[in-house]
């Protein structure tokens, strides 16, 4: 390829996908809305846009093969501080892809847009959506903007459900993690795979207590490698006694699915700022 557009490089998983995404075409444009992100790799150069700015994002994408779309607020708010990041945004990203010809859209999405089903029942890419919150919806929002656009424009996609892309620190982790290297390894796959038409897949490793089911991906080769049971001991002997009661515990989106409207979920976890440093 002659060109990749990353979003949200600036962010804690753009950090890691950077290096490997700058290997896999001629250029790759990082993208965030702050104003440096300092040492560029090899074929890397940075521009800052705003995903809520039409013009800004098309200019963009001219002349992409494809763009990964990190960027957006990554947390639970009140809806009109998603809006323009999340929901605009993604209309911006896949509409000017569609003017720019582009052939793919990589997305993260999240576990968030069907967060609220029990962590009982194993869940596959094909569930209807229930999201968990005003940043779930979002996610929901962008997954039927990638099937309409598609279906009606032929623009392809692969939406990675990403689950927990963090370090292990809750028992719920043990279930939900991706790690680094398999997040690398989603994203090559989601970017190499010769045709993928409009797609879901969940963002997890190879956990022993995964509660989703990528079966019917299994045409994007993506075959994680780590397995968060290796943390399972430690992080069961440190763990309260579970309340089956809390839909934090009981749901597959997490903190996520027990805050009110608006509230902040990350503000929940213990999630370690780990970003890949130079």
């Amino acid at each position: 390829m002659k060109k990749i557009v990353l979003t949200g490089a600036a962010g804690r998983l753009g950090s890691y996908l950077r290096e490997p995404l700058s290997k896999m075409a001629d250029e790759l444009v990082s993208s965030d809305i702050v104003a440096d992100i300092g040492k560029l790799y090899a074929g890397e150069t940075y521009i800052s846009a705003d995903l809520a700015k039409y013009d800004e994002i098309h200019a963009l994408l001219k002349d992409t093969d494809m763009v990964v779309h990190f960027g957006a607020h990554p947390d639970e708010a009140p809806f009109e501080q998603l809006l323009g990041p999340n929901f605009i945004g993604a209309y911006n990203i896949w509409e000017s892809a569609y003017q720019n010809k582009l052939r793919r859209v990589v997305y993260a999405s999240s576990i968030h847009a069907v967060g609220m089903y029990p962590k009982t029942e194993l869940i596959g890419t094909d569930v209807p959506h229930r999201p968990d919150s005003f940043y779930g919806l979002a996610k929901c929002f962008s997954e039927d903007l990638a099937r309409m656009y598609w279906e009606k424009r032929g623009l392809e996609a692969v939406c990675l459900r990403i689950i927990s892309c963090a370090q292990v620190t809750s028992p719920r982790a043990l279930g939900t993690w991706l790690s680094y290297d398999d997040l690398i390894h989603l994203v090559t796959r989601a970017v190499d795979t010769p045709i993928t038409g409009f797609s879901i897949i969940y963002g997890v490793s190879n956990n022993d207590r995964a509660g989703v089911d990528n079966s019917k991906a299994k045409f994007l080769g993506y075959l994680p490698k780590d397995n968060a049971e290796q943390f399972a001991a430690k992080i069961l002997a440190e763990a309260p006694v579970s309340d089956p009661a809390d839909k934090a515990q009981m749901c597959h989106g997490g903190p996520f699915a027990s805050v009110t409207l608006g509230s902040s979920g990350m503000a929940k976890m213990k999630i370690v700022d780990d970003r890949k440093k130079f």
